[in-house]
């Protein structure tokens, strides 16, 4: 299949190599063109780590062109340049053609949903927890691909279209992805903002002064217990919807292959086996920048709509904001738009089956 990858971060670039390896033909699209220069020139996009890949691949020079010929498309990219991808593929994007969120945050596929039915575009919206690896980018053309993870939460909007959802990413990715409930499961599945909260709170002036540190390492027993509590606090929301979702303990097992066990015994045997990586060398970190009002608000909002505060969510948003001198939840360009604030919770559960209609 021919793939068009709006993004060229560390995860873009370790998507067009898993396609590539397996058969597919990624076309690789920057909005500002820069991470995709050494491999515009010709150099090979080289993969090294949990997989090896090296060969050309494809470059587009606009989102048109990227998506002319492709079957579908995948948003790969951090969440705070989503909106500016979503807008740009709008008026190219043509029925039927599927886009897949790599990975889903802050109800942006209703916010796609929504401008595709401006248009009376019809196509489905595949979203997913997480992303199915993670990488570092090294250099511009080269990734390090840390992981690439057994099991994958996945939706479609619309429901309706659920088993076409599935078909379409086995047949890119493998037997790797778990049907959930519905977009607002998957609002509810990415654990990274919450994981990130706990484990750049607590280390951030490591950040700040630009120490190099191992992530998995500094999850310390509190740090774990932290994360636990935030946690509790998204299952508990989760099942006032009546939803299942993944605990994080199950998230770290599958994710990264450690048998099951508390949060902080499970990434000190990621970090005595060497494969944690380091944490953030930065303040400037997405970890911060594009987890709190991309990834914690969405959690607070869902956590007032349904009458089960997320506390502890909304101090990190507090802290953080506190701790940067700027407002980090008005970074967020997805959810002003949407209004969802002001959405019964089964008005809310239905939208998200359904999307918003062309």
């Amino acid at each position: 299949m021919r793939v068009a990858i709006l993004g060229a971060g560390s995860i873009a670039f370790g998507l067009a190599a898993f396609l590539a390896k397996h058969g597919h033909v990624p076309v690789l699209w920057s909005p500002s063109g820069k991470r995709t220069r050494g491999l515009a020139k010709g150099k090979p996009l080289v993969a090294e780590g949990a997989f090896e890949f090296s060969a050309k691949v494809a470059v587009a020079d606009d989102c048109a062109s990227a998506l002319a010929e492709a079957d579908g498309a995948i948003i790969a990219m951090p969440a705070n340049g989503h909106r500016a991808a979503m807008d740009a593929a709008a008026p190219y994007l043509r029925d039927g053609q599927p886009v897949i969120i790599s990975s889903h945050s802050s109800f942006g596929a209703l916010y796609l949903s929504k401008k595709l039915a401006e248009r009376g575009t019809v196509l489905p919206i595949i979203v997913w927890g997480t992303t199915i690896l993670t990488a570092r980018q090294q250099s511009d053309h080269k990734v390090q691909i840390n992981t690439v993870r057994q099991k994958v939460d996945v939706a479609t909007l619309p429901n309706c279209a659920s088993d076409l959802g599935m078909e379409l990413c086995t047949q890119l990715f493998g037997d790797r992805f778990i049907a959930r409930d519905g977009l607002l499961a998957i609002a509810l599945s990415n654990l990274n903002p919450q994981n990130h909260l706990g484990i750049a709170l607590m280390n951030l002036t490591r950040m700040e002064k630009g120490e190099t540190w191992g992530q998995g390492e500094h999850v310390t027993p509190a740090v774990g217990r932290f994360i636990e509590a935030l946690d509790a606090e998204r299952l508990a929301i989760a099942q006032s919807f009546g939803l299942s979702v993944r605990t994080v303990r199950e998230h770290f097992s599958l994710s990264f292959h450690v048998p099951m066990g508390s949060v902080s015994g499970m990434n000190q045997q990621m970090h005595a086996e060497g494969r944690c990586g380091f944490g953030p060398k930065s303040a400037d970190s997405r970890y911060v920048l594009e987890d709190v009002p991309f990834g914690l608000l969405p959690t607070v909002l869902l956590g007032h709509l349904s009458g089960r505060p997320a506390i502890l969510h909304e101090a990190g948003i507090r802290i953080f904001s506190a701790a940067y001198g700027i407002d980090l939840a008005s970074a967020n360009d997805l959810l002003l738009d949407l209004a969802l604030d002001g959405l019964s919770p089964e008005d809310l559960k239905s939208l998200c089956k359904q999307g918003y209609a062309a």
